[in-house]
């Protein structure tokens, strides 16, 4: 991520900036404040100044406008002339923020990036209790926010009196670089180790409590980089930009992958109706869309309810992209099929984790089979260890645990250091997942070995194969499996359906008779419920833990 430039092309000014000379058709000399140190990412962005990185609330900002932020927050967080406010050690101290997705979310990333520290991106939709944990447990020097959440900010300051709460006004649209507004005249190192910290972001916590994942400098670089390469992406592409940003979905894919190459982000509060209506705006300039398989379920039940002449026109305004992908949850065989009937996209499935970014993925030009997550992405190493410890990678449809390493997997869980040492050992994660592979190299992911796979008389059964099988049912909408400890069988199926027409029933003889001839008779629930909807966390993942607390 790091790299020298050759002294033709970066020489030091008087005033204590870098001079960047291009070289282009028309040579053209930009300004590097020193204080922004030699980060790729950063080379990137000046090359691209003049281009449109951000529009958010119809408000447009320049790659120009971001790194001028960016300086100016690294400068701030640093220090001018005085003793640092951000000190350098073993472990960069972290820099927690709460913003709205938007401008001023990716310039304080930035800065705390440019500064050289961790940065800690907080949930907006998560309550004061659960952010008050990632910021004790992140052990927070400082706490940047936007003043809209000041109220959620002033619950949690009494609890935190050594952390400094500073407020971040709104930054204003800027389609140029004026030079007077540059910030200059500081003094720093501009050549950080590439196994310095970078990020740390807290997974969901569906095996206990949140773990913070600590991704370094090369870490995040190998995962944008690698996801560039598989999805080609440019400087003409345009993603509307509808996740969340304490995730690595929203955090490099969506984001880190696009501003990397000069592309526009256009951050759009997710409001399915309002989606279809920008994709059905005149201009058409989209590229790219990502999302879970949740959103895309809600834009496909909006389009149910146009009428023909309209669901005509929104299925033409699909053609402007040149990549849909799903992913952060499995998806439905079903919905892919009736996404691609609805937009002709086939969905691009692909698999990842907090600790590993994306590990497999659909190829961008070629086949995309409903139900697999594809092969793995480039400089991605995997294996897939059975029970016994044996390494059946090689042998077809053998199930396993997927171990994957590469320069993408993650340092270690923050202050865990026996999480650590279980689960990454000889740069090897385990993952949890269980998987298989096909002769043709095309990965399935059955589920995670601690709640995905039920051990029901002697027979491993995944819950997600009968979760997708049931989807096909005409009257259910949304279903999650389970294993129900049982003294007989050690564990039997239970299943919690949502119901397209709540008027209706579905017992578990429905259920029965339904599956009877489309999988063997143990993978089949032996206990029904049916609820109004399913509990899922922020990125569509259902909580299975609260699932299995439902019956």
């Amino acid at each position: 991520m790091w790299r020298q430039t050759t002294p033709s092309l970066l020489t030091a000014t008087k005033s204590g900036c870098f001079r960047l000379t291009l070289r282009t058709e028309q040579r053209r000399t930009v300004i590097l404040p020193r204080w922004l140190p030699n980060l790729n990412l950063f080379q990137g962005a000046i090359k691209h100044q003049d281009r449109v990185a951000i529009i958010a609330e119809s408000k447009k900002y320049t790659y120009a406008s971001l790194l001028r932020h960016a300086a100016k927050g690294a400068k701030q967080l640093k220090g001018d002339h005085t003793e640092s406010a951000v000190k350098t050690g073993e472990y960069p101290p972290r820099v927690a923020f709460l913003f709205s997705p938007g401008f001023e979310y990716v310039a304080t990333q930035w800065s705390i990036w440019a500064a050289g520290a961790i940065a800690v991106p907080l949930a907006s939709s998560h309550p004061p209790a659960e952010l008050e944990y990632i910021i004790g447990d992140a052990q927070a020097k400082k706490v940047l926010y936007q003043s809209k959440f000041a109220e959620k900010i002033q619950a949690l300051q009494s609890k935190f009196p050594l952390v400094e709460w500073e407020e971040i006004p709104d930054a204003k649209p800027s389609e140029g670089q004026d030079s007077d507004s540059r910030p200059t005249n500081i003094n720093e190192e501009d050549n950080l180790s590439k196994d310095r910290g970078a990020m740390l972001i807290y997974t969901s916590g569906t095996t206990g409590k949140p773990k913070g994942v600590l991704t370094t400098i090369n870490n995040i670089e190998a995962q944008s980089t690698s996801l560039i390469e598989a999805w080609k992406w440019n400087s003409k592409d345009k993603i509307l930009h509808v996740l969340p940003l304490h995730h690595v979905h929203g955090v490099i894919n969506a984001l880190t992958c696009p501003l990397w190459v000069g592309a526009t982000v256009e951050f759009f509060p997710f409001d399915a109706r309002k989606v279809w209506d920008r994709w059905m705006a005149e201009s058409r300039d989209l590229t790219v869309f990502m999302a879970v398989p949740t959103v895309y379920a809600r834009l496909a039940a909006e389009y149910d309810k146009m009428p023909p002449a309209e669901q005509a026109y929104a299925t033409k305004a699909c053609a402007q992209f040149r990549l849909m992908v799903s992913g952060s949850a499995p998806l439905p065989d079903t919905l892919f099929a009736k996404w691609e009937k609805i937009s002709g996209h086939k969905l691009l499935e692909r698999y990842g984790m907090t600790e590993i970014g994306m590990a497999l993925g659909n190829p961008y030009d070629g086949p995309r089979i409903p139900g697999t997550v594809g092969k793995p992405f480039p400089h991605v190493s995997t294996q897939i260890i059975s029970d016994a410890g044996a390494d059946v990678t090689a042998q077809p449809d053998a199930t396993g645990e997927l171990y994957v390493s590469g320069p993408q997997v993650f340092k270690e869980y923050w202050n865990k250091p026996e999480a650590t040492a279980k689960e990454l050992q000889d740069g090897w994660f385990k993952t949890g997942d269980i998987v298989k592979k096909s002769e043709d190299g095309m990965y399935t992911i059955l589920g995670r070995a601690s709640v995905d796979i039920v051990k029901s008389g002697g027979y491993k059964i995944s819950s997600l194969e009968v979760e997708r099988t049931l989807l096909a049912h005409p009257s259910i909408a949304d279903v999650a499996v389970v294993g129900l400890p049982d003294e007989e069988w050690g564990q039997i199926l239970a299943a919690m359906i949502v119901l397209r027409d709540k008027t209706k029933e579905v017992t578990v003889e429905d259920v029965k008779h339904f599956l009877q001839d489309k999988l063997a008779h143990y993978k089949i629930p032996r206990r029904v419920v049916v609820v109004g909807e399913l509990p899922r966390n922020a990125m569509g993942k259902v909580d299975k833990k609260t699932v299995l607390k439902g019956f």
